[in-house]
């Protein structure tokens, strides 16, 4: 008897793990500086300039769940999310294409809700519209962004060049978007099983916005620009803190240590998590979906950032044989483990 291949299951590879698997042996053949691994690819150097190119894909019933989600805001997110991972190649996005798989239940004016708001993020985030397709879908709603971004040479920065005693930093506030969206869900499940309640979202403004409404930190790297820095490895946080600490040390090849206390969280992030039986602190790490940016820099660029709001100082880098841990409140060492979203 014939016997049977080995088959490896999607979940035991994980969606960075697929990607690994699919691409690796794939060659540059091209006038292409980085492939497959990054926020974006890195091509066609030209007069100290090269073009960035990034794909995102967003599915209904994976991605969004349209029974609490606006189209208006599905489109801006799907420009912005987009426009993030240009941002955290230190870049500037120019173009995108826009592709959409519709299916029947969806009108004109639908659609056009949608366009509505990839609109208005393309005068946020000075984006040209100039292509992409539309097709026939029997699972829902798809929509695909690719997006292309320009970026000076020397100033690209990747997830490989972290060295021991960079420090690492984060902007903004992490774990909002996911709170937000355990408070979308749980008023879902309330309205399912009773209907003539309707949602309690008061009050809670600030977590539904960077679940519907994340804003890619095109002021960040303009205030990169302005303090004279160069971060020297960078990711956007779209799968939890945890993860993106594990991509920049697995590339950079060290270690990195965070502190807990050091971790930045909203009050409203906070009080949310409380609230629906969450730890603030794993809700930061695991989360995902803020579009803030995870970067390293050297220690003599602390003072240029040291009192600037937008800027947290979160660890700092180590070497590689003493992994990826955290440091907790109580001054306990602990092995950090990356728990985010996951596509399979």
């Amino acid at each position: 008897m014939f016997n049977e291949p080995e088959i490896t299951k999607l979940e035991d590879l994980g969606e960075f793990g697929l990607i690994k698997q699919l691409t690796q042996h794939f060659e540059l053949k091209n006038n292409t500086i980085k492939g497959v691994g990054d926020d974006a690819a890195v091509i066609n150097p030209t007069n100290g300039k090269v073009t960035l190119v990034s794909t995102d894909m967003l599915l209904e019933g994976i991605h969004f769940d349209l029974s609490y989600f606006p189209l208006k805001h599905l489109g801006y997110k799907a420009v912005s999310v987009n426009a993030s991972d240009i941002y955290a190649m230190n870049g500037t996005p120019k173009q995108i294409t826009v592709s959409l798989g519709i299916s029947s239940k969806f009108s004109v004016e639908a659609i056009q809700e949608i366009y509505d708001g990839i609109s208005l993020a393309c005068e946020k985030f000075k984006i040209d519209l100039v292509g992409g397709d539309t097709t026939s879908s029997k699972q829902g709603l798809v929509i695909s962004v690719t997006v292309i971004g320009e970026a000076n040479e020397k100033e690209v920065v990747y997830r490989n060049g972290a060295t021991e005693f960079d420090l690492v930093c984060v902007t903004g506030d992490l774990g909002g978007a996911y709170a937000g969206f355990q408070l979308l869900e749980r008023e879902k499940r309330v309205f399912i099983d009773n209907p003539q309640l309707q949602p309690d979202l008061a009050g809670h403004d600030y977590i539904l916005e960077r679940q519907l409404k994340p804003e890619a930190r095109k002021d960040i790297i303009e205030m990169f620009k302005v303090l004279e820095i160069i971060p020297t490895a960078m990711i956007d946080v779209s799968d939890g803190l945890a993860s993106e600490i594990f991509h920049i040390a697995d590339q950079s090849k060290v270690g990195i240590t965070i502190y807990e206390e050091k971790i930045p969280i909203d009050a409203t992030t906070y009080n949310m998590a409380r609230e629906l039986d969450l730890d603030p602190t794993l809700t930061a790490l695991s989360g995902g979906e803020d579009y803030e940016l995870l970067f390293t820099i050297k220690q003599s660029d602390y003072n240029k950032i040291e009192n600037h709001p937008d800027f947290t100082v979160i660890g700092h880098v180590t070497k590689a044989n003493e992994g990826v841990n955290m440091i907790s409140k109580g001054g306990q060492k602990h092995e950090l483990k990356a728990q985010g979203w996951k596509a399979f």
